[in-house]
């Protein structure tokens, strides 16, 4: 980051850093799918989590191994600090940034996957693989299009997250994907909207339990897990999320 902002300015420092993290996390994915989750596609949905689990666990090891355990921080030269006050409120331009460009990709997602043909195809490999392969869908092509996308994003959250607390560690992805995973369940599985909405949900409700219950800011995780049994116990397809008929 600090290399390509000498090169390209702050803000093109940033473009080109979410650019290459965008690419280089997305050839992660695909490796990461044929090493760990490939060869126990035949065994069922169990051993998938169990090895996706696993390799999350090498993963973080590897990077702690290499880089350490503690806190990164952030060339304070990479990080937009010009700041404004609207209506008395101290806004950075970089939390403007966050916002906008995560509703950009949010919109860009939303539209490939519902209005698209392909998007048509992945909703239909991941309702029933079997059926789509069937009538003629490449699940080799939806296969590579997940794996290589939802990392590409995850890095670009976490070079954004990064920017924001100006610091990375080498565990930092694990609370954000439970948070991430109960925003889905809270709004729906399957639903873009409802993860949308989830995730704000669960933002709010999390601020409120860290700012009036006493000694809050140390127990928001254990919230986070309150929230998911909860939503499970209550609603398991969600706020928004529709029942799905099983297949018997």
């Amino acid at each position: 980051s600090g290399r390509m902002t000498q090169i390209f300015g702050i803000w093109g420092g940033m473009a080109v850093t979410l650019l290459i993290t965008f690419i280089t996390v997305g050839i992660a994915g695909i490796l990461v799918e044929k090493a760990a989750y490939r060869p126990v596609y035949p065994a069922g949905r169990l051993p998938l989590v169990v090895s996706a689990l696993g390799m999350s666990i090498f993963i973080q090891n590897g990077i702690m191994a290499i880089w350490g355990p503690r806190f990164q921080a952030y060339p304070s030269e990479v990080v937009p600090s010009t700041a404004f006050d609207f209506f008395g409120i101290h806004i950075t331009l970089l939390k403007v940034f966050i916002l906008f460009f995560s509703l950009f990709l949010m919109a860009v997602i939303y539209y490939i996957v519902e209005k698209t043909t392909f998007g048509a195809a992945v909703r239909a490999a991941a309702l029933d693989r079997e059926t789509a392969t069937m009538l003629g869908i490449d699940i080799r092509k939806v296969i590579f299009f997940v794996f290589s996308l939802g990392p590409a994003l995850g890095g670009m959250a976490g070079v954004m997250n990064g920017m924001y607390y100006r610091s990375i560690q080498f565990n930092m992805g694990w609370n954000y994907g439970l948070k991430a995973f109960t925003a889905t369940i809270l709004g729906g599985i399957g639903n873009i909207p409802g993860a949308m909405v989830g995730g704000l949900l669960l933002g709010i409700m999390e601020s409120l339990f860290a700012g009036y219950f006493p000694s809050g800011g140390a127990w928001k995780d254990g919230f986070i897990f309150i929230v998911l049994i909860l939503v499970l116990i209550w609603r398991p397809t969600g706020l928004i999320g529709e029942k799905i008929a099983e297949k018997v």
